[in-house]
């Protein structure tokens, strides 16, 4: 914070704008709100000329060699769970999915294709150097059908990938503008992994169809399969985050999800 009251000096007010990071502020005066950040990826100067966050008004590099990010502070609020099922959702979603800019920027800084063999080999990994997890048989269960589905979820289609769905990063504005936030997670990979999260955890299955209508594309088995494959691996995921924090609560709750979604892929 330090850093930040030496760019502003006593005329702003600076306070921690919360999250898991520690590393985003407000800054406040009687005239303008900005959104500071240190260390953001240079992605983000891509995403605010795409409209796709809210504008980056400066960047600055400090002596330490940190860069802070300022962006415009908008009056908005996150999008309720039930908002999700808005088409404007779903049509931002496929405009950076379709988004050749932001694919080449991201390339550019050095972020490969996620390949899902690869995905499955970590997870593999992190399993074995946990014995209450490796004694898991639904973990198990998932890793086989994992495993089997391995040549069959193959997709062509590299885009860039936000890779945290949650409503919380989905941001309208006052006058109606919807931004997508939070990208410190964003990777190339298949686009079903983005839309299998929203599709799982916020529309109902009768209304998929709509859904992905307002995306523009059409529901097929290949998606549906390549989908329930991304999920599993993000329920697991998770499980292995919570474990190593020992949040046995929160990780109980990843793995029951991770379950119902081998009940629901071994039933269809």
């Amino acid at each position: 914070m330090n850093s930040f009251k030496h760019i502003f000096g006593k005329d702003w007010t600076i306070i921690p704008a919360g999250g898991s990071t520690g590393e985003a502020y407000f800054a406040k005066n009687n005239e303008k709100s900005l959104f500071l950040k240190r260390n953001s990826s240079p992605f983000l100067a891509v995403l605010s000329a795409e409209g796709i966050v809210p504008k980056l008004v400066w960047t600055k590099r400090m002596e330490n060699g940190d860069v802070i990010t300022a962006q415009e502070w908008l009056e908005g609020r996150e999008l309720t769970p039930e908002e999700m099922q808005h088409p404007k959702v779903a049509k931002l979603l496929s405009k950076i999915h379709h988004s050749t800019e932001l694919l080449d920027m991201l390339m550019r800084i050095e972020k490969t294709p996620m390949e899902p063999k690869d995905i499955l080999l970590d997870l593999r990994k992190d399993i074995k150097q946990n014995l209450e997890l490796d004694s898991q048989i639904d973990i198990h269960r998932a890793l086989k059908y994992l495993e089997e589905m391995l040549p069959h979820i193959k997709s062509n289609t590299q885009v860039v990938c936000h890779c945290d769905m949650n409503h919380n990063n989905w941001l309208l504005s006052g006058d109606g503008q919807l931004y997508l936030i939070d990208w410190d997670n964003a990777r190339v990979g298949d686009p079903a992994m983005d839309i299998g999260t929203i599709l799982q955890w916020y529309i109902p299955e009768a209304d998929w169809d709509y859904w992905l209508e307002s995306y523009g594309i059409e529901k097929d088995l290949h998606l549906i399969d390549r989908m329930y494959w991304y999920l599993m691996t993000e329920a697991i995921s998770y499980i292995i985050w919570h474990s190593k924090r020992s949040e046995d609560k929160e990780a109980a709750q990843r793995l029951k999800e991770l379950k119902r979604l081998v009940q629901k892929v071994t039933v269809c």
